[in-house]
């Protein structure tokens, strides 16, 4: 089912990444009348970086039109920990896939009709007309709607309109992030190292690598890429703002894009690498001429509904990279509003089940993110340093990367 008939409702999405796309497929699906609005006038598909991929995204991508007919990703056994000459602390069994980004987005943008999707289109206002919302774009144009969904990312501008107190809250540390292509590693690496999902806790941080999808998505041996994350602690204030300002000496807000960090930041990140990484390890870092760095935030909503407008996504809740469920949760909200929109009748009314159903699941996963990062964001220098946190190697292989609802650990 597809396609907007004459009488159908209408939906303006703010927001045309993987959250936008997910709710814009599956609303298209039942007939509404659909328009995906994204402030950034170019693709995003070069976005993004290494995400883990669970098993309840399946039924997420087919009600978004995707029928998945190839591999999840990349499957891997289970996780295991090193110390910073590469021995093994502690290993995990746990299959899952790991994958992409661009893996989720990629065919969720070429689900969607092309026609219907808007970029360089920004919000600025949304008013009322009639009882209904009305979104206002900075070229003056506006759209009367019977429903305004904001899944316009952590700065979210629908957020701001509507709950203007929830803002990011920086968590004290920063993640350095890379990828290189599985041809270009070591061939040692790439026979006894590539397919691992490793993690590893240098002083005050914590690196985690693994194999996702290559650039053109492919998860064919050969053509992949391996990810790393490397958290590491940044007290607020000039510490972060150092980092975030480049070489002109602009200071950017929020995050900084990677051409424009400055290189000694790049050589102090590689030598540091050297010195507190395993050899193979701070190979990887050190291939990488151009990370990506991300200030890690919070994002925690008392409200995601309002009238005629829902947050979804990082509109709505932030979870620490930890928790590792990001898309997972962008799906799950999406999913939820459009089985409560095809459900309630009024919008009022699917809005309220919406927000009883994912209110209580975008608080549980920022705590499981706060809490596997506690030990960064102190600046300690390992996670059992403070043995009141519970953060053991083991626990932390355990919950990493998985939905809170399969962690039993976490009710102990």
């Amino acid at each position: 089912m597809g396609g907007a008939g004459p009488q159908a409702r209408k939906a303006v999405i703010v927001g045309g990444s993987v959250a936008g796309l997910f709710v814009g497929n599956m609303l298209h699906r039942q007939g509404w009348d659909v328009a995906v609005y994204e402030r950034v006038p170019d693709d995003l598909a070069s976005r993004g970086a290494g995400i883990a991929r669970h098993a309840e995204m399946v039924p997420i991508m087919a009600a978004a039109g995707v029928t998945e007919t190839g591999p999840l990703g990349i499957e891997v056994e289970g996780r295991v920990a090193v110390d910073r000459h590469g021995r093994e602390l502690g290993r995990f069994r746990f299959a899952q896939h790991l994958t992409s980004w661009s893996y989720v987005y990629n065919p969720l943008k070429a689900a969607f009709p092309a026609g219907r999707y808007h970029g360089g289109r920004e919000l600025v206002a949304i008013e009322r007309q009639a009882g209904r919302p009305v979104a206002c774009f900075a070229d003056g144009s506006r759209v009367v709607a019977d429903l305004v969904v904001g899944a316009d990312g952590f700065r979210s501008r629908v957020r701001a309109l509507f709950a203007a107190a929830v803002v990011p809250r920086y968590a004290g540390y920063v993640a350095w992030r890379g990828l290189v292509p599985e041809a270009e590693l070591p061939a040692a690496f790439r026979a006894a190292g590539f397919g691992d999902y490793c993690f590893c806790f240098p002083p005050g941080g914590q690196f985690i690598g693994y194999p996702v999808a290559g650039a053109d998505d492919s998860v064919v041996p050969g053509r992949r890429r391996y990810n790393f994350l490397w958290y590491r602690h940044v007290p607020d204030g000039a510490p972060l703002a150092d980092l975030l300002t480049d070489g002109s000496g602009q200071r950017h807000d929020y995050s900084i894009p990677p051409p424009l960090i400055r290189p000694d930041l790049v050589a102090r990140l590689h030598r540091d690498a050297a010195a507190d990484l395993p050899p193979a390890l701070a190979d990887v870092v050190g291939r990488v001429a151009h990370p990506m760095l991300q200030p890690i935030y919070d994002v925690e909503s008392d409200r995601i509904a309002f009238d005629g407008v829902a947050l979804i996504g990082d509109a709505a809740f932030v979870a620490r990279p930890h928790a590792g469920i990001g898309v997972l949760k962008a799906g799950e909200d999406a999913h939820a509003l459009a089985l409560a929109l095809a459900a309630e009748p009024r919008v009022a009314a699917a809005l309220d089940r919406f927000s009883a159903e994912r209110l209580p699941a975008g608080k549980q996963a920022v705590a499981l993110g706060r809490r596997l990062g506690a030990f960064i964001e102190r600046g300690l220098d390992t996670p059992q340093t403070d043995p009141s946190l519970g953060l053991t190697t083991e626990f932390i292989l355990r919950v990493s990367a998985r939905p809170p609802s399969h962690s039993p650990e976490l009710a102990a």
